[in-house]
């Protein structure tokens, strides 16, 4: 198989592809991909393609029939091979899609190159037709704009950039080459980023024992404005980060989480992976109840792994711990909808806001549940193993043999570590909704961290219970807390306020709401172009709160033997 690239006018943002395959039989099945690893919702990418033609080899137009939005049968009796030529609209700049401009040419294979069952494990060829100047960041060896791929699976796995304003370093570490790509407008301080990414991938590295591949790529497209993007790879991973005066500065932090994250995935989920998705499937969705593992460990590993290496101090690896702790005591799903059920459901509605209560976040629950099962490690084991250990046995006995898990598989190998039976963590936390906020308090304290709330700054949030957001110079209650004073007064969700106690409010409601904090009150609305009256007692009940951790200032000895337990590598 082999396709062939052209970008004739850039301007336009169509990429010209031509795909040759191999045929054989009368009739042969050619699919879109429907979806993209890392992303677990349908992405429909055929609704890019335009200009759609199949040609048998001597170039006469073949007969096909379109069965579905992304599957087309061909006639190709006495056909030896097919060309397929067609356009893709490359307008979509973030981590996980194709982009073309005048400057470059950015490519996820997996949007935009077909595939075939027949030709599906053959090798893939691939020619770019670029202009001279341009150079090529990625994966995969490219010599005189060509490069090869293994398989179909190998090539929508090594995504990559074309541009004349790539910048570059690489170092190593333990006998891989990490090499990292810039693109974009950007003035990198090679020096510190090396020296912290070299850190944090040697805590990595010694905590799996190796590293899967022997060279690993970062392409980060660094963009003007605001956006923060990564998508994992096996040998490399793209990111998206803006604005670019930020990224040495006050973003700097975000480009380590995400780059760390990034890394901790090339053996969470590119090797140890579940079992519904070994190997994947991209002609439909890929059900999995494992999201809590293969994004929530990852996003409690990619922060916890800063702090192990050095790059973080506690204080800063605290600030992130926070933000997932907030995300988690302000989400209500979490009563109605595991986590494991959840995760089943990012094809439906994990990446959307969705109905108020209706779901958790496979990414905060699986950090924090995550974080629990990291304690609980070292306490069933005096201190002597901790997550590290049983990751670790999954990338050996299951990642780096090619072979899928499942939840027992998980339960199986923690059990090994713990010596005891860890039913309950499953039962009621991963596949029920127990509340474990008291149990995250009791994790916290046994190493020597203590979990803190206070009221929320807006008075709409804590005393009235009411998120609130200024949309077009109007304020729009965008949450509310359940069986809060709002929530009870009869308020909704998209109403915009008008007036309080009689005060014309726009963007001040917040401030307005404070001065009649001990105040009954009178609430106009308009809610879809009618007004209606909202009327508040007095309360000082608080409702959504702020919460954060901070170290006690005085440790004892099981504490501080615990603590070194937790941060070990």
């Amino acid at each position: 198989m082999k396709f062939t690239f052209d970008i004739k006018s850039p301007q336009q943002q169509y990429i010209q592809i031509t795909a040759e395959i191999k045929v054989t039989g009368k009739e042969t099945t050619v699919y879109f991909p429907a979806w993209r690893p890392g992303r677990y919702e349908l992405g429909d990418f055929a609704k890019n393609v335009n200009h759609f033609q199949i040609f048998n080899g001597d170039g006469s137009a073949l007969d096909y029939q379109k069965t579905n939005k992304n599957t087309w049968i061909v006639q190709t009796e006495a056909c030896e091979s097919i060309t397929i030529k067609y356009s893709y609209y490359a307008t979509d700049l973030n981590a996980g899609s194709t982009f073309l401009d005048a400057t470059q040419l950015y490519v996820n294979p997996v949007n935009c190159c077909l595939f075939t069952d027949e030709v599906y494990n053959d090798p893939i060829e691939v020619q770019l037709n670029i202009p001279d100047s341009w150079e090529v960041a990625h994966s995969l060896k490219v010599e005189n704009k060509v490069f090869t791929a293994a398989n179909y699976d190998e090539l929508v796995d090594s995504p990559f950039i074309c541009s004349a304003g790539l910048q570059k370093t690489s170092f190593e570490v333990q006998g891989t080459t990490f090499y990292v790509w810039f693109n974009g407008l950007i003035k990198p301080d090679w020096k510190r980023l090396e020296k912290d990414f070299i850190a944090y991938t040697e805590a990595q590295i010694k905590a799996f024992s190796k590293f899967p591949t022997d060279e690993y790529h970062y392409l980060i497209q660094i963009l003007p404005y605001q956006t923060y993007h990564g998508v994992e790879h096996s040998k490399s991973t793209v990111i998206t980060l803006g604005p670019s005066y930020a990224v040495f500065e006050e973003l700097y932090k975000e480009l380590l989480g995400v780059s760390s994250h990034e890394l901790y995935h090339t053996w969470n989920v590119k090797s140890i992976r579940p079992s519904e998705m070994m190997p994947y499937d991209f002609k439909k969705e890929n059900y999995s109840k494992l999201g809590y593992i293969a994004e929530g460990v990852t996003t409690y590993m990619g922060d916890l792994m800063l702090y192990k290496g050095g790059v973080f101090n506690l204080e800063q690896y605290l600030l992130e711990m926070n933000k997932q702790i907030q995300k988690h005591m302000d989400n209500f799903g979490r009563y109605n909808y595991s986590v494991a059920d959840s995760s089943f459901d990012t094809w439906l509605d994990g990446y959307v806001a969705g109905a108020p209560g209706r779901k958790v976040s496979i990414y905060t629950e699986g950090c924090l549940l995550a974080f629990i099962l990291d304690i609980h490690l070292l306490k069933f084991t005096n201190n002597e193993k901790n997550l590290d250990d049983v990751m670790k046995s999954m990338y050996l006995n299951f990642g780096d043999k090619g072979v899928g898990i499942t939840e027992k598989d998980y339960q199986s190998e923690i059990e090994k570590v713990t010596g005891v039976s860890m039913q309950w963590y499953f039962d009621d936390y991963i596949n029920g909704t127990k509340s474990y906020t008291s149990l995250l308090k009791e994790c916290l304290e046994t190493i020597g961290l203590k979990y803190h709330s206070e009221p929320v700054e807006s008075d709409f949030g804590a005393y009235l219970g009411a998120k609130i957001m200024e949309m077009n110079n109007e304020t729009v209650i965008t949450a509310l807390y359940p069986s809060g004073a709002l929530d009870l007064a009869g308020a909704m969700i998209g109403d915009k306020l008008i007036s309080i106690n009689g005060v014309s409010v726009n963007t001040n409601a917040d401030r307005w709401a404070k001065y009649f904090r001990n105040d009954k009150k009178e609430i106009l609305v308009n809610r879809k172009g009618v007004l209606v009256k909202i009327h508040l007692a007095t309360s000082d009940t608080v409702y959504y709160e702020r919460y954060f951790i901070k170290q006690v200032s005085n440790m004892s000895k099981e504490q501080s033997y615990a603590f070194d337990g937790w941060r070990r590598v």
